[in-house]
Parts: structure tokens; C-alpha cells; sequence
């Protein structure tokens, strides 16, 4: 029976290991997302200067600003011309379904632990009653 029970928990913490995992990369996607968002206000403000833009990973080439208009990856290799509000509302959609992702494995981590707490005390019960 312990065993059993032992092994549970281990279900348990192997569960709880990938949400929290899940839920940083979430945190890392918005966080992400969110300077993006602040990098769109400053193109009109920066119009005309040059700039480092990234062409692979840590890699970078001199640019120049020449429009506000963007083109934006919308899924399955799909890229569409947007304008800076566009895509300001492209990204905040992102931000909303991450969020709503985010409450969703909290709402399952909380009924990981709830399970864990029950199993924990049908065992201490279980415990004391043998005693």
C-alpha cells in the first residue's frame, strides 16, 4: 500500500515539475512579447536612424528605419505586411491566450497539490487508525 502511495507522489512531482516548467516558459513568452511591444512604440521615433537588426542567432547588421510598416509572421510560414497598431493588437491577442494559458496549469497545479494534500492525509488517517 505505501508503495503504491509512494508512487503516486512521484506522478505528482513529476506533474508538478512540467507545469512549473510550462508555466516559466510562459512567463518568458509574455515577458518576450511584451518588449516587443515597447520596441514597436519606438520605430516612429527613431525613423530615418540606423539600427542593429538581428539575421540569425547573435547575429546582427547595420539598418536604416525607412517605414513604419512591418511584416509579421502569422503561422505556417505566412508573413503579411501590418501596421505598427496591427500589430500591436496581433501581439496583445498572444499576450491574452498565454495568460489564459498560464491560469489553466495554475488551475491544474492547484488540483495536482489538492490531490496530493487528500492522498497525503488518507494516508496519515489510514496511519493513525493501524496505531
Amino acid at each position: 500500500m505505501d508503495e503504491e502511495i509512494n508512487q503516486r507522489f512521484r506522478i505528482f512531482e513529476r506533474e508538478i515539475a512540467q507545469i512549473q516548467e510550462q508555466l516559466q516558459a510562459i512567463e518568458q513568452a509574455t515577458l518576450d512579447l511584451s518588449q516587443i511591444n515597447f520596441g514597436l512604440d519606438e520605430i516612429p521615433k527613431n525613423k530615418d536612424s540606423e539600427i542593429l537588426a538581428p539575421i540569425g542567432r547573435g547575429i546582427f547588421v547595420k539598418a536604416k528605419i525607412i517605414s513604419d510598416e512591418l511584416t509579421v509572421d502569422v503561422g505556417e510560414g505566412t508573413f503579411v505586411k501590418k501596421t505598427i497598431p496591427e500589430t500591436k493588437k496581433i501581439i496583445l491577442e498572444q499576450i491574452e491566450k498565454l495568460n489564459n494559458m498560464k491560469n489553466d496549469l495554475e488551475n491544474e497545479l492547484e488540483k495536482i497539490n489538492q490531490c496530493e494534500c487528500e492522498e497525503s492525509c488518507d494516508k496519515n488517517c489510514q496511519c493513525e487508525h493501524e496505531h
